[in-house]
């Protein structure tokens, strides 16, 4: 069924995009100092990464709607670099843990340490304490340390020894993991997997992109030369940006339409959670923001579709036996669910 097409209406003048009718009026303030910021820290990033502009792109979205990235590749494609050029592009607190099967919960969210001279306990925060913490090939570690990060995942605090900690804003967790290399690695509970905002895969640059690499990466590196291009007051206030964009009931109810679907899809074992609705909307939010609107449109959920929902889902018996990957299930989704009549 071919998509309908769809009205959106603001403020009496329009616009099309993508086949879709959006009206248009005078962006705030605050969103052009957004796609300012946003443009900065992405052509800073672009100096390290070669010709990923859209994982690039997917990274600052989930960066500015609350979420977590999971980077997913086979090695030496850039993951980590993706992480570390994001995190030393904004002036903000940022660890890195290197998880392996003897690391422990508490070497992450941290420990109550006693002191002989107050005799008192006192709590040394772990690496979890930042407003970005990359957490380098996260499935090495057993089962019960990657659910240290479930409750700081969400909730956006720590609790240890009965006391709980808050965690300040802004605060992504980005992991990335190999999924050809499975010896010694604890797949990711499907609980853990839907704390993620969303999932990118880097993929193999194009020829001209790594003969640049060569060029650029042959001598030096670099990430060294990378310096802040944002503080982290500057990216909170982008953050409150995107909390404000308008998301209409209409294009809210289409959102809904597409996890709905994936729940009743002969090829899915596991359908996507409420969860995933909540962050499919924020992640659209900041999409739409970075391309400079203060309203979401229907493009916006059908381009963040699968990254956002495909990792969250398990394929059925028969779709793995005809080699559906999630991905190409969501994809074919968004073709077939109707965009609805919108009228704001």
């Amino acid at each position: 069924m071919a998509p309908a097409k769809a009205t959106l209406q603001r403020d009496g003048r329009r616009t099309s995009h993508g086949g879709l009718v959006a009206v248009t009026h005078d962006v705030p303030q605050r969103l052009e100092d957004l796609v300012s910021t946003a443009h900065r820290i992405r052509q800073a990033i672009e100096s390290v990464i070669e010709g990923k502009s859209d994982a690039v792109r997917l990274t600052l979205t989930v960066l500015l709607a609350e979420g977590h990235l999971l980077i997913e590749d086979v090695p030496g494609v850039g993951k980590t670099m993706l992480a570390k050029a994001l995190a030393r592009s904004i002036d903000c607190p940022v660890r890195r843990v290197q998880f392996t099967p003897d690391l422990l919960p508490s070497d992450i969210t941290g420990v109550s340490a006693y002191n002989q001279q107050t005799r008192e306990f006192e709590f040394k925060p772990g690496p979890v304490f930042a407003n970005i913490v990359v957490g380098d090939e996260i499935n090495r570690a057993s089962p019960k340390t990657q659910s240290a990060l479930l409750e700081c995942m969400e909730e956006h605090q720590v609790t240890v020894d009965g006391v709980t900690y808050e965690l300040d804003t802004p605060f992504m967790v980005i992991a990335t993991q190999n999924p050809i290399e499975m010896e010694g690695t604890y797949p990711l509970p499907e609980a853990q997997r839907d704390r993620f905002t969303a999932r990118v895969a880097m993929g193999y640059p194009e020829p001209a992109a790594e003969l640049e690499m060569l060029d650029v990466h042959g001598t030096t590196t670099p990430l060294d030369k990378l310096e802040p291009v944002a503080t982290t007051a500057e990216v909170r206030a982008l953050i409150e940006a995107v909390r404000g964009v308008y998301v209409s009931q209409p294009v809210k109810k289409y959102a809904i339409d597409l996890v709905v679907a994936t729940r009743h899809s002969p090829d899915l074992r596991l359908g996507a959670s409420p969860r995933s609705t909540l962050q499919l909307v924020r992640a659209a939010r900041a999409h739409a923001a970075l391309a400079g609107r203060d309203y979401v449109i229907p493009d916006d959920l059908q381009e963040l579709a699968v990254p956002v929902l495909a990792h969250r889902l398990l394929p059925s018996v028969e779709a793995q036996g005809q080699r559906r990957l999630p991905d190409q299930v969501v994809a074919d989704l968004v073709r077939r669910v109707p965009v609805p009549e919108s009228r704001a």
